[in-house]
């Protein structure tokens, strides 16, 4: 998530109100991008809460180089309205979708271990995003498409109803602060926004190496109505094959971290 310091999207990022445009889609604001000025944003709806911050962080050449090379193939639109998953990925399979995937390393492993499988990314790190593109490209990645956008607009605009196997929400920001507790994204009402795009059967994974925000989740989900907790009623989950451990997460195991899953089964 990039830093625009004395910009005005700073305040529509922690929820003041801004007097910045929404602004362009990706596609037109890398076909305007220069060497020079190659500031991106992410793409959004206006809101009052975000959970998120635009953050510093500067692109690398090979990430710019990414965004021109592959944003074509990987890169989609919160303003091309509904996805549609047949037509993006040529065919139908089960689709695995992932809120803020950092980097996108384990993204990656994952789309490369379940080739079987559809894989959406939402990410509003800039960084994050041409990383995860450059990486999937040069391996020839097909099974992958990427949001650089807001994910709650993206579920609300473009993911329909009854559509997704499974959910990921890996280590979110935690707002640890008490008074900023509100902008954590798991509330209940996204519990049931995320509940309506599953299909019956499939999963909300969230994972945290924040104990107090994991005791959060749990009561958060516990008490969403049409969930099952895969592991047992107040019970986490052991971490499944599938999510790879990331190096963050091995140096915080390290140090003694816990990190907490959590597997809950859409019921109806």
């Amino acid at each position: 998530m990039t830093d625009f310091s004395n910009d005005s999207s700073v305040d529509a990022a922690v929820g003041k109100p801004s007097i910045m445009e929404v602004p362009a889609s990706v596609s037109e604001q890398v076909a305007n991008a220069s060497d020079d000025n190659f500031a991106l944003r992410p793409e959004y709806k206006p809101k009052s809460i975000r959970s998120y911050v635009i953050r510093a962080g500067r692109m690398t050449q090979g990430q710019k180089k990414a965004f021109l090379s592959y944003w074509p193939k990987y890169g989609t639109s919160l303003f091309d309205g509904q996805f549609n998953l047949i037509e993006r990925f040529g065919r139908e399979a089960p689709t695995v979708l992932e809120i803020g995937f950092g980097m996108g390393a384990s993204l990656l492993t994952m789309a490369e271990q379940e080739p079987e499988k559809n894989f959406i990314g939402i990410e509003v790190h800039p960084p994050g995003v041409g990383h995860l593109i450059n990486e999937a490209g040069a391996k020839g990645v097909d099974n992958l498409k990427v949001y650089m956008a807001d994910a709650i607009d993206v579920l609300d605009d473009c993911i329909a109803d009854a559509s997704l196997d499974r959910l990921q929400l890996y280590f979110p920001d935690p707002w640890h602060k008490k008074k900023h507790n509100k902008r954590r994204i798991l509330q209940p009402e996204f519990a049931q926004t995320v509940r309506k795009k599953l299909k019956v059967g499939g999963v909300f994974h969230l994972a945290t190496d924040w104990e107090h925000y994991a005791d959060q989740m749990m009561e958060v989900m516990s008490a969403a109505p049409g969930y099952e907790n895969k592991a047992g009623e107040f019970h986490y989950s052991a971490r499944p094959d599938y999510r790879p451990i990331t190096k963050f997460e091995m140096r915080g195991e390290r140090l003694g971290h816990g990190v907490w899953d959590l597997l809950f089964e859409r019921q109806d």
